[in-house]
């Protein structure tokens, strides 16, 4: 592991997922502690997406415009816990950034985060010129399981002839109910997701819903016809193996990928921001979306 990274391991919080209300409150606490994000030069707004809330971050010249889904294994995560990101993503990229505060399970499952994350993406669409950014430069992304929405998101849009996407920024998705790839099996302890997190993660999302391609976008048998992607996983993480085989079947299908493994890492590493590595991953993610955007 990266020795940057491994020094903070002892500090992060517990977090049990089969206590939603206590993880939601562990995950608060920890992004609270986090530095204020630099609003200078970007409007936030609160908006609502037909029925669901959205925060929109406007820089004040922006090239296109990102519906972004926070992470946090379908249970966890709202529009403050992931201000510092959206802000700094906005800021950084030039791009508006749609963040949607998608139905959390248990109490709301499959298929209520998607139908939300879909509707903030119709709505986006639909509100370009609101925006200021033109109709086709609409990317979608997220963190871990807003990656995977992010993706579903995606088939979705293809299946349902919705509003067009210009790319997909997935970072350290969670892809795959089954649990059943080399990573899933071997990294069942690491920092901050273990196999006992992501096993829960999916029963509070699908219950006994039978998983599809919306829920799990790992089981899409045809992945033709997809939005270019950037994939980032992190090596030390249960999630690793599926995120790299999605992308080297979007390839297979003909879809342009970017992927990168990050060495050392472990999931959501990312966010410790004075490690070398950890400014490497940002400053790519905000890169890759740039120039996804680009006229």
């Amino acid at each position: 592991m990266d020795p940057e990274l491994e020094a903070f391991v002892p500090l992060f919080p517990h977090v049990d997922l089969n206590d939603p209300v206590g993880a939601r409150a562990s995950l608060a606490a920890l992004s609270a502690s986090a530095p204020a994000p630099d609003l200078t030069g970007i409007d936030v707004e609160d908006r609502m997406a037909g029925d669901v809330p959205v925060r929109v971050y406007r820089p004040h010249e922006a090239q296109g415009v990102i519906v972004w889904m926070h992470g946090g294994g379908f249970v966890m995560g709202d529009l403050d816990t992931e201000h510092p990101w959206t802000a700094r993503l906005a800021a950084a990229a030039g791009a508006v950034v749609v963040s949607v505060d998608y139905r959390r399970a248990p109490e709301n499952r499959f298929p209520a985060a998607l139908d939300d994350a879909y509707a903030a993406l119709v709505w986006t669409a639909e509100h370009t010129e609101d925006l200021g950014v033109a109709p086709d430069r609409i990317a979608v992304g997220g963190h871990s399981a807003g990656a995977g929405l992010a993706a579903a998101v995606a088939l979705r849009a293809r299946d349902e002839q919705g509003p067009p996407i210009r790319h997909q920024l997935l970072n350290q998705p969670q892809l795959d109910d089954r649990q059943d790839t080399w990573s899933a099996r071997t990294f069942t302890d690491t920092p901050w997701m273990t196999r006992d997190k992501i096993t829960s993660a999916w029963r509070h999302y699908l219950a006994d819903t039978p998983a599809s391609p919306y829920a799990a976008p790992a089981r899409a048998e045809d992945l033709s016809g997809l939005p270019p992607a950037y994939i980032a996983t992190a090596e030390f993480d249960p999630l690793r193996d599926e995120g790299i085989t999605y992308a080297l079947r979007l390839l297979q299908a003909g879809v342009p990928v970017e992927l990168h493994q990050w060495p050392g890492t472990f999931h959501g590493s990312q966010a410790i921001p004075t490690a070398e590595i950890s400014q490497r991953q940002v400053t790519e993610l905000v890169t890759t979306l740039r120039r996804a955007l680009a006229a």
